[in-house]
């Protein structure tokens, strides 16, 4: 199992301590940019879907909430991805 593929599981099991570095690996492999806004929200748009999810990046502990990563799984499962 790749690095990638763990990460993804991971995701998939709604930890209490994924972080936020391991979302934007997970983001990117899939296409998406991080994009700041003002803040600390974030955004991740896929160029060729023009899909977009946002969320406020976690501080000061990086760690995401239950609920950021339900709505992370939730885009995923729509786009086909996972």
């Amino acid at each position: 199992m790749s690095k990638f593929e763990k990460a993804l599981s991971c995701l998939r099991s709604k930890p209490k301590d994924f972080t936020w570095k391991e979302l934007v690996s997970i983001m990117t492999h899939f296409g998406y940019t991080e994009i700041k806004g003002g803040g600390s929200r974030r955004k991740f748009y896929h160029t060729q879907t023009k899909s977009v999810v946002s969320l406020h990046e976690p501080h000061p502990r990086p760690v995401l909430k239950t609920y950021a990563i339900e709505i992370i799984i939730d885009h995923l499962k729509e786009q086909k991805l996972i």
